[in-house]
This record gives C-alpha cells, sequence and structure tokens, in this order.
C-alpha cells in the first residue's frame, strides 16, 4: 500500500462515544403484526473501537444497524452516534450524518455503488461535497486491490472487487464510524481476510470506530468486541479477557447455548449465592449442578 495518512487526532477525554444505546426497541408490522426487532438493547462503543454483531437470523443484527445508520427510527429507547440522537434528528441532519460521520457498506453491491461507473468514478460520486473526504485513503484500498486504473462497471467486477471497492467508497469520506453488514459473506477465505486486513488497517490509521454485522466468528475475532444478540436482545459478550453473559435491565441472565439445548423455555430452576461472585443454579427436577 502507498504511504498511509496521519491518524486522526486523538478525540479528547470528554468525547461523546461513537454509540450508545440506552433501553432500543425496535417494532416493525408484519401481516398486521407488530414484532419485535430489537427488545431493549443497552450499548455503548468507544470512538476508535472495533465491534462486531453476532446471532443467528432473525436476532436483529441487521435492524440494529439499520437503527444506527439512520435509516429506520427506533420505536423506544435512545440511540445516539457521537452525541446526535436519531430519534429525533431531522432528515437534513441524518442525511449529513451519513455523508461524514457514518461509513456505510451495507448488504449488496447495488446499495453501496454505482453499478454502471468504475472504481475511480465511485469514490468521486461518495467524496462530492465533502471536504473532509480523502482521494489518498480511497487510493490506499485501490492500490491493493489492484482497482486503481481499472475502468471496468461495478457490475463487471468479482464480488471481492466489489466489496474492496465498497471498502473504498466507504472509508474515502474518512468517517468516524464505520457501518458494515455482512461485508465478507460472498467472499472465499483469502479474500474475507484481506478484506479483513485492509479494514483493521485503515480504520486503525483513521481512529474510525467500526460496527461489523456478520455470521464468522473468525471475521467477529478480528474486532476487540463481540456481541451475541439473542432474539432482539444482547445475550453475551466476548472480548480477549472472556465471554460473559449480559445481565438484562430486568436481572435476567441468558443461558448459555449448551444449558438453553438441555433446559428448555419455562423450565424451573434455582438460584443461590454459594460465595461472594458466585452463583449455583440448579434444575428443579433433577437437581443436577451447573456452577
Amino acid at each position: 500500500m502507498s504511504a498511509p495518512l496521519a491518524r486522526r487526532p486523538p478525540a479528547a477525554a470528554a468525547d461523546v462515544p461513537a454509540l450508545r444505546c440506552a433501553g432500543l426497541v425496535h417494532v416493525y408490522r408484519e401481516a398486521g403484526t407488530d414484532v419485535a426487532a430489537l427488545r431493549g438493547i443497552d450499548l455503548e462503543v468507544e470512538p476508535g473501537q472495533r465491534v462486531a454483531l453476532l446471532g443467528p437470523s432473525g436476532s436483529g443484527k441487521s435492524t440494529l444497524l439499520t437503527v444506527v445508520a439512520g435509516i429506520m427510527r427506533p420505536s423506544a429507547g435512545t440511540v445516539a452516534v457521537f452525541g446526535t440522537d436519531l430519534g429525533n434528528a431531522r432528515e437534513r441532519n441524518l442525511r449529513r450524518l451519513r455523508a461524514g460521520t457514518l461509513g456505510l457498506m451495507l448488504q449488496g453491491a447495488s446499495t453501496n455503488l454505482l453499478l454502471h461507473e468504475g472504481a475511480g468514478a465511485n469514490v468521486e460520486w461518495a467524496l462530492r461535497g465533502i471536504p473532509s473526504g480523502s482521494t489518498r485513503v480511497a487510493d490506499q484500498l485501490l492500490d491493493a486491490a489492484g482497482l486503481r486504473a481499472d475502468d471496468r462497471p461495478v457490475r463487471e467486477m468479482s464480488p471481492a472487487e466489489q466489496q474492496m471497492l465498497a471498502l473504498a467508497v466507504a472509508m474515502s469520506t474518512r468517517p468516524r464510524l464505520l457501518l458494515a453488514d455482512e461485508p465478507t459473506s460472498q467472499l472465499d477465505d483469502a479474500d474475507r481476510d484481506r478484506l479483513l486486513d485492509l479494514l483493521v488497517e485503515i480504520a486503525d490509521q483513521q481512529g474510525t470506530a467500526v460496527l461489523l454485522v456478520t455470521h464468522d466468528e473468525l471475521v467477529a475475532a478480528r474486532m476487540q468486541r463481540s456481541i451475541h444478540l439473542r432474539d432482539g436482545r444482547i445475550g453475551e459478550e466476548a472480548t480477549a479477557a472472556g465471554r460473559y453473559a449480559v445481565i438484562g435491565a430486568d436481572g435476567s441472565i441468558p443461558l448459555p447455548e449448551a444449558l438453553r439445548a438441555e433446559w428448555g423455555s419455562g423450565r424451573l430452576v434455582s438460584i443461590d449465592a454459594v460465595a461472594p461472585g458466585e452463583l449455583r443454579i440448579r434444575g428443579a427436577e433433577t437437581g443436577g449442578d451447573h456452577d
């Protein structure tokens, strides 16, 4: 890659989080019925921090990303990006946020790119009217992908090339928070690792926070935190220090997957404090202990 840009100056100590969700709820209508896709999400992402969102289909990952992008409004609770309350922001302020503060890599080339244009034209289109943008950032990524001098329209590029270009377009505006929805889902292992190497390198150079949706634990491992969603709630969080259950606002604690399979919904259990900071969970019928 070419010489890197100078790293963005660090945020002041009193700076606000890159993302803060508090009691975030999103409900949509399906076949005349209200469906809760998000059920009280509490999440904070620090400036420059990389976070993965994992969970099965229907767990709320993509819905959360879409709400954070300001594309859908929350039904309840709050979501703020660098202090901007997305639930109360005017539409022009949301557009301004998506044009500079936020970088978007949504699913599908047609969502991120102009299919009839080449790499250079896509970058130029992304940078129109954004004085903080940088063609040097895009050039670093396009050089690494071998696309800088490529005049082919996007529709003729491979999935890997399209994703490399989508990353270059998203990062060319020098966003403070990058939102990426399954950016490696159509890539083989080599292309996946190549894209992640570039994403991590450029995000670190620019001090960009990343919120990335994935089904792939190997992709999540490249982030600094992994948030596991289940039924619209945060169930677990993993960092370099270990993997932990997350206590809900109502005091509930999600069971590990192995116990969920063994103990179905409605199962009676007893929970006892056996030592400071230690609980014992016992199934009422079997008497088996799980400390």
